[in-house]
């Protein structure tokens, strides 16, 4: 992995921005230093830690949910409310905002270090709650806060390291995501067995999380802005070697008040990703992977360890499959990605697409492979761990390569807007998942055949159309990025192009809260 300094492959890229009285400058390549390249590692490897925790302290309320609901007296519906949409909703929509200040003020690492602060302080007051309500705000609070950790963490990367080396970069980062499903059910089961509640776990990990703030903030510096690739891909087609943010790739500094100005940018940043040919269909098919993802993720350990009650060993060897070949799959896209470069900048479309519909078979091998060993549990649970490992070995290539991709494509000066409105979007649309899963289990015993039959419909369905949705978008999107990389965007926002938009996101609004209110009705 590179340095945070500049490569020989950064030679043509000398970028000077005005914006707010600051000046981003990308000097000539300096030789890299041994104390520089330590440094941009611990930067990493920080930004990995504190995702990994944000991710972790999502979902590890589940791990002690009989006991939260004992302890605090709730009842299913106030625990969908602190598990389900509500606390998605606020982290979908905060992470704008936050993103942009971030942007704007140019202090990325004081606004991660601050949220990360925030949010483990609300895990302590998770942890300390006595009441619903008192829970319930924490959860919100914890959503504030980690609302911009991912554009952030991916923003920041993408600038701390040589462009051709931010795969790598963010492909670490999310291997966050494999290891947190991996460990933390042991790390819930060590608090069980020593006999600590769950109220020491959330205030055991909110402390962690403090301290990893404050390294954050005493380690990391405010990396300079990088050319994105389309300003390289300019420079390289003219021949010329002007990168200055002027054109589709600028973002004007606009003279006169704070105010005029913040306005100004941000109207303008959002012309630029609306003016985008591929971005808009790059993050629906991302939406829909995702959405299968959020399924897979949810539903199925519960689902395989009804199929197969005998083997209680299920849920550990889930983790191991899940932590060992997801870590190795997502580094490997970034790679791929990284290696291949030199001959196409499209590997993560393909390796995003192609994977995702390969996997889809494994998936229903994995969801039916009882049946295939005839009903015999032995010979369904060698099918179920070898179809799994494939699975994950041909789906997960994509997050670090694809993430890293949008990233070098937005506007070097407001990425983390561009990247909050990426992930927001994927949110909303992913969380829908769950809750229509949820709905056709609304009126089945869970501890019932029907249950497992009709959760095996739903997986058998939802995962692979999700996978082949994102394969097809992402493959449909293929001769929209080369143009945008060719900085051939849409020159005027025609009033089609402006209602499609506001008639996407007035479908999106609604998807939500039909989907939000139907859950809450049927679960009270």
């Amino acid at each position: 992995m590179a340095s945070g300094i500049d490569t020989k492959d950064d030679v043509h890229r000398s970028t000077d921005q005005q914006h707010n009285g600051n000046v981003f400058e990308t000097p000539p390549p300096k030789p890299a230093s041994l104390v520089r390249h330590l440094h941009t590692y611990l930067s990493i490897a920080l930004l990995f830690l504190n995702y990994f925790l944000a991710q972790y302290d999502k979902f590890i309320l589940s791990y002690f949910q009989s006991s939260v609901l004992r302890s605090l007296s709730m009842n299913s519906t106030q625990y969908a409310l602190i598990s389900g949409y509500a606390t998605g909703i606020v982290y979908a929509l905060l992470a704008l905002p936050i993103a942009y200040i971030a942007d704007y003020t140019q202090a990325r690492v004081w606004v991660l270090s601050v949220a990360a602060t925030w949010w483990s302080l609300c895990v302590i007051f998770q942890g300390l709650a006595h009441s619903f309500w008192q829970l319930f705000c924490a959860r919100i609070g914890m959503g504030v806060g980690q609302s911009c950790v991912e554009a952030l963490s991916v923003s920041l990367i993408s600038d701390l390291v040589g462009w051709k080396n931010v795969f790598v970069g963010t492909s670490v980062l999310y291997v966050g995501v494999y290891i947190g499903e991996a460990v933390s059910g042991q790390i819930a089961t060590a608090f069980t067995k020593t006999g600590q509640s769950w109220q020491v776990a959330m205030r055991a990990i909110g402390i962690v999380g403090i301290v990893i703030a404050v390294l954050i903030r005493l380690v990391l510096r405010e990396p300079r802005r990088r050319a994105s690739l389309v300003q390289l891909g300019r420079c390289d087609g003219n021949a010329t070697g002007d990168t200055s943010l002027d054109g589709a790739g600028a973002v004007p500094h606009t003279r006169g008040s704070k105010l005029r100005a913040a306005r100004s940018d941000f109207l303008a940043s959002l012309n630029y990703i609306l003016r985008m040919r591929s971005f808009w269909l790059l993050v629906l098919s991302a939406a829909f992977r995702q959405l299968s993802g959020y399924v897979f993720g949810y539903y199925m350990p519960s689902y395989l360890s009804n199929t197969y009650p005998s083997h209680t060993e299920i849920y550990s060897r889930y983790g191991i499959i899940v932590g060992v070949v997801g870590t190795v799959t997502v580094l490997s896209g970034g790679i791929l990605t990284s290696l291949l470069w030199h001959k196409t900048q499209l590997t993560p479309l393909y390796i995003t697409a192609i994977g995702g519909m390969i996997s889809s078979v494994f998936v229903l091998l994995m969801i039916f492979s009882r049946q295939i060993a005839g009903g015999n549990e032995d010979r369904g649970i060698r099918i179920l761990y070898s179809t799994m490992s494939m699975a994950y070995l041909t789906a997960e290539l994509w997050l670090g390569a694809v993430f890293g991709l949008v990233a070098l494509l937005l506007p070097p000066a407001y990425k983390t807007f561009g990247l909050a409105i990426w992930s927001s979007i994927q949110v909303l649309v992913a969380s829908s998942g769950p809750e229509i899963v949820g709905l056709a289990l609304k009126d089945v015993d869970s501890e019932s055949a029907e249950y497992t039959k009709v959760t095996q419909i739903a997986l058998a369905v939802i995962i692979p159309t999700g996978y082949w949705l994102a394969g097809v978008g992402f493959l449909l999107a293929l001769p929209l990025l080369k143009r945008d990389l060719r900085q051939d965007f849409v020159q005027k926002l025609s009033r089609r192009r402006r209602c499609g938009f506001w008639a996407f996101a007035g479908m999106l609004c609604i998807v939500v809260l039909v989907l939000f209110t139907t859950s809450l009705v049927y679960r009270a």
